[in-house]
């Protein structure tokens, strides 16, 4: 009997500054049993830091044609393509000839180290990626707020972010987080 997703619920506010993005979305999560809250909560982020009415999960895991979350204009096209963790360099290739955009946001700390190590030299061509390394030590904290129905209040301004349920905050900052942004 093969296992089946977990099925999370997030009531989120987000008060992005930078975008003058002010909303609150309600949004069900399938976290697949390979996955662990840390890669979940990573989604959420991602979710966050580009949110738009458009934009929406997509089935990453086991899938190469989908990423972890992107936005599709009214024609099909893919205008966002984000992926979180440490994809290899044929997926992200593929990913930029399809999309606009395409972002991956990579953690785990030494692990990034090596993983970058190997594929940076040959993404630098692609003027429409960028990759952002999440600081490691505030993800265990954001793992830690996983729950099956959650309220969650991100506030992002200066490349900050504060992350909010009923009982802790974290703090991100990802200045200087970034590890390849030839789109600007």
């Amino acid at each position: 009997m093969a296992l089946k997703s977990t099925i999370f619920k997030a009531g989120l506010q987000i008060a992005d500054t930078e975008r003058g993005y002010y909303h609150d979305h309600s949004l069900t999560i399938a976290r697949h049993p390979s996955e662990n809250d840390e890669r979940m909560m990573v989604r959420l982020l991602s979710f966050a830091l580009h949110s738009d009415e458009a934009l929406v999960f997509g089935d990453s895991i086991g899938n190469e044609d989908e990423p972890s979350l992107w936005q599709k204009d009214l024609t099909g096209a893919i205008r966002v393509w984000i992926d979180v963790g440490q994809p290899d360099e044929k997926r992200i290739r593929r990913a930029c000839g399809r999309a606009e955009r395409v972002f991956i946001y990579t953690y785990g700390g030494h692990s990034v180290d090596v993983w970058w190590g190997q594929v940076h030299q040959k993404l630098e061509r692609f003027k429409n990626l960028t990759v952002i390394a999440l600081p490691a030590s505030a993800l265990s904290t954001l793992a830690g707020m996983a729950k099956p129905g959650m309220k969650l209040q991100f506030t992002i301004q200066e490349r900050q972010i504060w992350v909010t349920d009923d009982a802790v905050t974290v703090h991100l900052d990802l200045t200087g987080a970034e590890l390849l942004s030839s789109s600007k």
